[in-house]
This record gives C-alpha cells, sequence and structure tokens, in this order.
C-alpha cells in the first residue's frame, strides 16, 4: 500500500486540552482517522508528548508542533512510499524520531499516524479494524468501570484513584455492561440518600467526600446488591491505588495511615478476604521494586496485580519486571509507548510470559474508539474505559456492544477466567 496524504488537526479531548487527530488516505483508497488520548496520572517512563509550552495558549499544552511534526516531518517521508504491513510504516516513525522517549517528534504525533495508518488499511480491505488486526479475532471483553474516584482524578481527601466494579460473572458482554450501568445508576441513588455529591469527575466516575479506601468498597458492595445483583459472583471488585500518588519517603500515607510496603501488602490481604477483588492495579510505587516482588509473591496466585506505571507498555520495562517477578498483568495503553507494533510486542511479551493483559483508556480521552477493537483483536478479555457514563467513555463501550453483534455465534465473552485468581 502506498501513502497519499497525511493530515493533522489539533482538536479537544473529554478535559477541553489540545490533543492530536490524524487522518491518512492511502493511493487507490482507504482513509483512516484516529486522535490520541492523554493522561493525568502519568508514570515517569512513559514516552514524551509533544506540547508547545506557550503559556498564553490553552496554558501552554497546545500540540501545533506535533501537528507540523505529521505534517512537514512525517508526511514527506511516508508518502508514496510502498508498504506492506503495520511494522514497517511503524519502523519508519521510529527512525524519523530516533529518541528513547519519543522526544523528538512526540508520541502523539507518531501513535495518530500509527493507529490512523492501522484504520486506513482496515477501510481499504474493507474489513472491520478487530479482523484486520487479526483475523479470527472473536473474544469479547470484560467492562472494568471506574464508579469512584479519589487521587489524581478528583477532588476530595481519597488518595486511591480508582474504584471499579467488574461484571465478570454475566454470561455476554452485553449484559456485563447492562449490569454495569444498573450498578453504576444505584450507587449514585446511594450516594443521594447519604447526602453525597453524584457529580463525575473526568472518567465520569463519582467523588464523594470518603478519606477511607473501605468506605469506597463498602459502597460498591451496598451497590451491587441494591442493583439486584451478587457481590463476588455477578459483579466484582477491581482496584487502580495508582500508590505513586501516596508514596512518600518510602511509606504510603493515605487516611490518617503511614504504612511500609509489606504493612500495605497486609492489608490488601485483609482486603480480599472481605471484599470481591479480583484485581489490583499500581498497588506499590513504581520505584517500589522490592514491594513489587514482595506483593507479587505474597498475593499474585490469589488475584491480579497490574503494572501500569511500572511496566508504562514499555516491552523493555515489562522484560525486566518479569525477570524480577514484579506483577502478573499488563495494562496495555498504546501512547505510553507511541506505536502500534510497539504495544503489540508488549502484549506478547506478557503473554508469553503467563501475565495477563487489560486494555485502557486515558483520563483525557476523545470519541476515538479504537482501543476496543484493540482490545478484541489481541484479545486482552479486560478493558477499562472509565464509568458507564460520558460520550468519550461509551464511545468504546458502544463500539464492543457493535462488534458483539456483528461477530453473531463466533463471539465469546471473556467473563471471570480471564483475571485469573482466586477471587
Amino acid at each position: 500500500m502506498k501513502i497519499q496524504e497525511i493530515r493533522a488537526l489539533e482538536i479537544l479531548d473529554s478535559r477541553g486540552f489540545p490533543t492530536l487527530k490524524v487522518t491518512l488516505t492511502l493511493e487507490g483508497g482507504g482513509q483512516g482517522s484516529a486522535s490520541v488520548p492523554s493522561g493525568k496520572s502519568t508514570g515517569e517512563y512513559e514516552a514524551a508528548e509533544r506540547r508547545d509550552g506557550e503559556a498564553g495558549r490553552h496554558g501552554g499544552k497546545g500540540v501545533r508542533q506535533a501537528v507540523r511534526n505529521v505534517e512537514e516531518v512525517i508526511a514527506p517521508a511516508l508518502m508514496g512510499q510502498a508498504f506492506t504491513d503495520q511494522a514497517q510504516i511503524d519502523a519508519v516513525l521510529l527512525h524519523l524520531d530516533a529518541t528513547p522517549n519519543k522526544s523528538r517528534l512526540g508520541a502523539n504525533a507518531l501513535l495518530g499516524v500509527s493507529l490512523a495508518a492501522a484504520r486506513a488499511a482496515a477501510a481499504r480491505r474493507g474489513l472491520p479494524l478487530h479482523t484486520a488486526l487479526h483475523a479470527d479475532a472473536h473474544l469479547l471483553p470484560v467492562p472494568c468501570f471506574n464508579v469512584l474516584n479519589g487521587g489524581a482524578h478528583a477532588d476530595n481527601p481519597l488518595a486511591f484513584q480508582e474504584f471499579m466494579l467488574v461484571p465478570a460473572g454475566r454470561p455476554t458482554y452485553a449484559e456485563a455492561l447492562r449490569a454495569g450501568a444498573e450498578c453504576y445508576h444505584a450507587l449514585a441513588r446511594l450516594l443521594e440518600d447519604r447526602g453525597m455529591s453524584v457529580s463525575v469527575g473526568d472518567e465520569g466516575g463519582f467523588a464523594p467526600q470518603i478519606e477511607q479506601p473501605e468506605d469506597a468498597l463498602d459502597l460498591l458492595v451496598r451497590a451491587v446488591e441494591r442493583a439486584g445483583y451478587h457481590p463476588g459472583e455477578d459483579v466484582f471488585i477491581a482496584l487502580d491505588p495508582a500508590a505513586n500518588g501516596f508514596y512518600r519517603d518510602g511509606r504510603y500515607v493515605f487516611g490518617g495511615r503511614s504504612l511500609s510496603s509489606a504493612q500495605l501488602t497486609d492489608l490488601y490481604r485483609d482486603w480480599l478476604g472481605r471484599y470481591p477483588i479480583l484485581s489490583l492495579e499500581d498497588g506499590l510505587s513504581e520505584e517500589d521494586r522490592d514491594g513489587w516482588a514482595h506483593l507479587t509473591r505474597a498475593l499474585g496466585r490469589r488475584v491480579q496485580l497490574v503494572g501500569d506505571d511500572l511496566f508504562v507498555t514499555n516491552p523493555e520495562r515489562l522484560r525486566q519486571g518479569i525477570a524480577q517477578g514484579l506483577a502478573n498483568a499488563l495494562l496495555v495503553k498504546p501512547n505510553q509507548i507511541g506505536t502500534l507494533t510497539e504495544t503489540w510486542a508488549a502484549a506478547q511479551t506478557a503473554r508469553g510470559a503467563g501475565y495477563r493483559l487489560m486494555m485502557s483508556h486515558r483520563s483525557g480521552e476523545t470519541d476515538d474508539s479504537f482501543i476496543a477493537d484493540l482490545a478484541v483483536a489481541m484479545g486482552t478479555g479486560q478493558i477499562k474505559s472509565g464509568a458507564p457514563a460520558r460520550g468519550e467513555r461509551l464511545a468504546k463501550y458502544n463500539r464492543l456492544l457493535e462488534i458483539e453483534r456483528d461477530l453473531g455465534d463466533r463471539a465469546r465473552f471473556a467473563g471471570r477466567a480471564a483475571f485469573g485468581g482466586e477471587a
């Protein structure tokens, strides 16, 4: 295939900050567009976005330089060349940037082109994106709904960042989405009954004025019951403490507590006995590698332990973590690494080591549903895209409904088995 045109545009994400949309057209037909998300809670080792830094414009967050990099550097290098696959295109992108963290052209510029190329190739072949990426793709992921927020995602005293409802016990994806929505609304009524705010944050979750993680966990259990489901059978709980946010001088400081990594691991162990928790993401800081090793030895057979800031979808960091026995699952965020090929390589590395996969959005999102198709293509079995609210979140969840319908009898729902463990 030959690339005829590449255009880029500065658009706004779901938080009102600039991001990048790229449209790529192939000679002889086939066009694809992709919009790039951006995170608020970011790991130190993520690939670098290109932001303009103009204080008087969008608070320095503009991406006009990234737009120019796409149109004036990347497009001339790609247009007119013949490519046989995605890997060849991404190899040119990496060569053009030639920095370890994508800082020259920007991971946002590279990813926009990479994903748009994949969409254009699928369009040219007349195939759905997930099928173009993997011909036999048929596994629908379990949605993990971020319904209670703290940390960087909320203006409340709750240090832990995400409390998720996971309807892994339902028979189909459609029924899981229904259960998530019903539990979400039951939680809203529960909060209202207690005189708490039901305003939503960046990812559609509620941010009531609570401080203790146990209070949030109790609210989730009661919401599931109020919606008519059984906690630990129909609907489970997943946590993303995002522990970087409350790691202070080797201690974990939250809710009036100051704990060592061993003490926090013991607290997690206690919660596993009290609540139907099946996944724990970034339970310790990315810098606390000894703590991670202990956490994995202590709880890795009982619960999924997801590395996000720990691995940042980077195959090399993941290989190091695997060798050190850290975590047992990888959070997959394409914009952390910068190209589709590298994202796929990280997923393959994780799967080859027996690690599970969870596909993920970012707090700054668009209506682009690429990760929904990618979750099915990779067979991750899990996806988190926020609460069942806000259009940019539902774009992903509703796209999965379409995929399930179109797959028909071939569709399989990953269910509880996707998470392993004994929760």
